[in-house]
């Protein structure tokens, strides 16, 4: 196991942005795939693929050269460049990702109107993303090495990718409706009032 992190360590050295990619991409559609399981259906495997496209395609290279803009437009880790990278990630990173995201699988799965799932869900998505990832990415700017920042977000992208994945099925944006995902029996005790 150690000579394994020691290659992945030498190989993202060598080629930072393929190896980020790829673990963000890899994680991502990770997922997807754990939405799935949990979801209790089969696995479909078309969703995956789609959602890996979406992922490597735009999302991992986007965050990737994100990153290194803000990098370098506000330079360090002095509260004030850290706060103004948060400001611009959540205030245009964010939304840049969402839209894509829903657009992207729109456009995959063939559906006639492109932007009905965007139009439908991209606000609730949105306000849910903004209590999730200015935590992560706060860790991200102060803790994690600009090198490994996009893997980083993948690693925590793996979580909310279950979340925006069946989102983007059959939920409407919200943490709440992904919670019925996990709590079946409760939500159908509120669907279905009591007998008696």
């Amino acid at each position: 196991m150690a000579g394994w992190w020691r290659a992945l360590l030498r190989t993202a050295r060598r080629h930072p942005w393929p190896t980020n990619v790829l673990l963000y991409g890899a994680l991502f559609s990770t997922g997807d795939a754990l939405q799935q399981r949990l979801s209790g259906g089969p696995a479909d495997w078309q969703q995956t693929r789609c959602v890996a496209t979406v992922t490597m395609t735009f999302h991992a290279n986007f965050i990737y050269v994100w990153q290194r803009l803000l990098e370098h437009a506000f330079p360090g880790r002095t509260p004030r460049a850290i706060l103004t990278k948060l400001l611009y990630d959540q205030g245009v990173g964010m939304p840049v990702v969402c839209s894509a995201f829903y657009v992207g699988m729109s456009i995959l799965q063939g559906k006639d109107d492109i932007f009905l799932d965007l139009k439908q869900k991209f606000w609730n998505t949105y306000k849910s993303g903004l209590m999730y990832w200015p935590f992560v990415q706060l860790t991200n700017f102060i803790l994690v090495p600009l090198q490994w920042r996009t893997a980083y977000s993948g690693l925590f992208a793996l979580l909310w990718a279950t979340f925006i994945c069946y989102s983007q099925q059959s939920g409407d944006g919200t943490f709440r409706s992904a919670y019925t995902v996990l709590r079946p029996q409760e939500a159908n005790a509120v669907e279905r009032p009591p007998e008696t």
